[in-house]
């Protein structure tokens, strides 16, 4: 039974969100577009059984809307603060730290020398994969390891750093299911992947690999056809929303909540 979730962690994005960190060149985003995607995505979610914990925006932070980097939570067990790997979002995870403390007062963290981002990490079932990236380094991924394994989650490290297009390893793997993964190609055979049920994106839509589970309807990003087929076959049932302009700022559906 996947994880059910009733609460949400989400921050609005700032009227300074273009400002933020970016990999890919799709334009400058509409902010007061982004502004009523991002409502729109916590209608969706209060629609689907969460409650929602807003936090106000922080022009401070032009990242902060995605707020998944910042903290892991494992349903029913605990949470850990991460330690992102860009320095210029650190201070975000105070405030998370403060939204969570009424839910889970021992939450651990990531310390120096290690780096998290929290988007490094695909769940699935009691197993987790921990991408190595530009953000996430081998110490972090060790201590969350560790982290996990104090919870009787097992873990692996996934090396994507050589993959271009990938800044997040859930930019190229999320888990639909306790068996199932869609997966982009360039992750698709990676050896790791094979004892799980996989989809493979189909191409060219790459960015719709990055799904959400909530509750009994998977949130899939607007203008994947292709992706949306694949999924209604499996039986799945679809929340289909717009991110445009939060694709310019290389976040996806799962950056924009935390989750438990």
């Amino acid at each position: 039974m996947f994880s059910r979730f009733s609460m949400a962690v989400v921050r609005p994005p700032a009227r300074n969100f273009a400002d933020g960190l970016t990999t890919v060149a799709l334009g400058v985003p509409n902010v007061d577009l982004a502004l009523t995607q991002h409502a729109a995505y916590c209608t969706a979610l209060v629609r689907n059984g969460c409650t929602l914990v807003q936090l106000p925006p922080d022009e401070r932070y032009p990242d902060s809307t995605f707020v998944e980097d910042t903290a892991l939570i494992l349903p029913g067990s605990g949470a850990i603060l991460t330690r992102p790997g860009a320095p210029t979002r650190a201070g975000e995870v105070h405030a998370i730290r403060d939204a969570l403390m009424p839910f889970f007062s021992n939450a651990e963290q990531i310390v120096a020398p290690g780096t998290l981002d929290a988007g490094d990490v695909c769940e699935v079932g009691a197993h987790a994969f921990i991408g190595v990236s530009h953000r996430t380094n081998t110490e972090g991924a060790r201590q969350l390891s560790a982290w996990f394994a104090r919870h009787n989650v097992s873990a692996k490290t996934i090396d994507i750093r050589g993959i271009r297009g990938i800044l997040h390893l859930k930019s190229g793997v999320t888990a639909l299911d306790e068996q199932r993964l869609i997966v982009v190609d360039a992750l698709y055979d990676h050896p790791e992947f094979r004892l799980f049920k996989r989809i493979r994106s189909p191409r060219g839509e790459e960015y719709a690999a990055n799904c959400v589970r909530v509750n009994d309807i998977l949130f899939v990003a607007h203008g994947y056809p292709q992706t949306q087929q694949v999924l209604r076959a499996l039986g799945y049932r679809l929340e289909v929303l717009d991110m445009s302009e939060f694709a310019k700022m290389d976040g996806g559906l799962s950056c924009l909540s935390l989750r438990f």
